[in-house]
């Protein structure tokens, strides 16, 4: 044989060496990559449920808040109307002098000018501390007033609930 037949003989051993190596390191590494991309599909599929069970959580939360504040919403309507029909009750019959606003009156205080006996006499059917009716009209912004506030509580413990239901 001669040498240049010896280096072909060689350089042919080697390129067949390489080319096994080659196809071994190419089995080995297809094998690790295939189970990485399997582990990979695993982790990927846990964390997409972790999400969807997160996102369902917090979409039944929001559904629950909202469920809560529709009815604290109606609760509180249902007070207000409440409220107001008393009120234009009150009023009606103020208007019909069926009921008549008084206020009690302080026998002590000379400053008034009023000298109400403080005991009723044989004409008067009250018993008790002596009183004044007031005019209808002065009843009926007296009226108005205490509306307007009774109105504004029940808006301000609606805020108030509001704010504790969203707060949690």
């Amino acid at each position: 044989m001669t040498p240049g037949q010896i280096l072909a003989a060689i350089l042919l051993a080697m390129a067949v060496s390489a080319a096994g190596t080659w196809r071994v390191q190419d089995w080995r590494y297809d094998g690790k990559l295939a189970d990485q991309a399997g582990q990979f599909q695993t982790d990927l599929g846990l964390v997409s449920a972790a999400a969807a069970k997160q996102a369902r959580d917090e979409t039944d939360k929001r559904l629950a808040l909202e469920q809560q504040l529709a009815g604290q919403d109606q609760q509180h309507t249902r007070e207000l109307s409440d409220a107001q029909r008393n009120q234009a009750v009150l009023r009606d019959r103020l208007a019909t002098s069926d009921v008549r606003l008084s206020v009690l009156l302080d026998a002590a205080d000379s400053a008034g000018g009023c000298n109400v006996p403080a005991a009723p006499g044989a004409v008067g059917v009250v018993h008790g501390a002596a009183r004044a009716q007031l005019d209808p009209a002065h009843a009926q912004r007296i009226l108005a007033i205490t509306g307007d506030g009774d109105q504004g509580l029940i808006a301000l413990r609606a805020c108030q609930a509001y704010v504790r239901a969203i707060a949690r």
